[in-house]
């Protein structure tokens, strides 16, 4: 193995490797267009899959009373604050697949102040930063800020964005999931500018 080349420390497996699961991949394949090699990863625990996937669609949902692709950048903001350049990508892709202007999206690194950001978006992407560091710096202040602007089920919603970006977070930096194709010519495209390499996960 060539020592300077990057791989994954539980390699995503394919598809046919767990046929019961059709279902859950399936909604990758109609979303994104491929399943996701951290979901890929996971299928090891065919249970952990299914459970992942009905939060994804959860917090997805089409009814989402926060607009999925303001939802997109929280997390793409909560990906940034954990170092998770894998969900970068993914993040910053899902965000222009759900409509996100590209120069709201690059506009994300330095919301704080910016004019393409509302003061209901800058006090969520607030607390997606706070809440992403370790430990968390989420104040009362902050919370409050947040309650001006957004009511208690819109709440859940944006914690439950920030929440799962969490989750995936540790995920993919411990597995090193390598980052797909589409993915990554987004964060090629729109984040390295701002210095996202794509780390091990190229």
């Amino acid at each position: 193995m060539n020592p300077s080349k990057s791989s994954p420390r539980l390699a995503p497996l394919p598809p046919a490797h767990s046929p019961e699961l059709k279902e859950q991949f399936d909604s990758f394949f109609k979303s994104l267009g491929f399943v996701p090699n951290s979901v890929l990863t996971m299928q090891r625990k065919p249970k952990l899959v299914r459970a992942f996937v009905a939060m994804q669609g959860a917090i997805w949902d089409p009814e989402s009373k926060v607009d999925r692709g303001f939802k997109r950048i929280l997390a793409h903001v909560a990906s940034r604050a954990a170092a998770d350049e894998y969900s970068m990508a993914h993040t910053a892709s899902g965000a222009l697949h759900f409509g996100v202007d590209e120069k709201k999206l690059l506009a994300a690194k330095d919301f704080r102040g910016s004019a393409l950001y509302s003061e209901a978006e800058q006090a969520a992407l607030e607390l997606a930063t706070a809440a992403s560091a370790i430990p968390s710096t989420v104040t009362d202040a902050m919370f409050a800020t947040l309650r001006r602007h957004w009511d208690e089920e819109q709440i859940v919603e944006i914690v439950s964005a920030i929440a799962m970006a969490g989750f995936l977070a540790r995920w993919n930096t411990t597995m090193a999931t390598p980052l797909e194709d589409e993915p990554a010519e987004v964060g090629d495209k729109y984040l390295a500018a701002q210095g996202w390499t794509g780390g091990r996960h190229r």
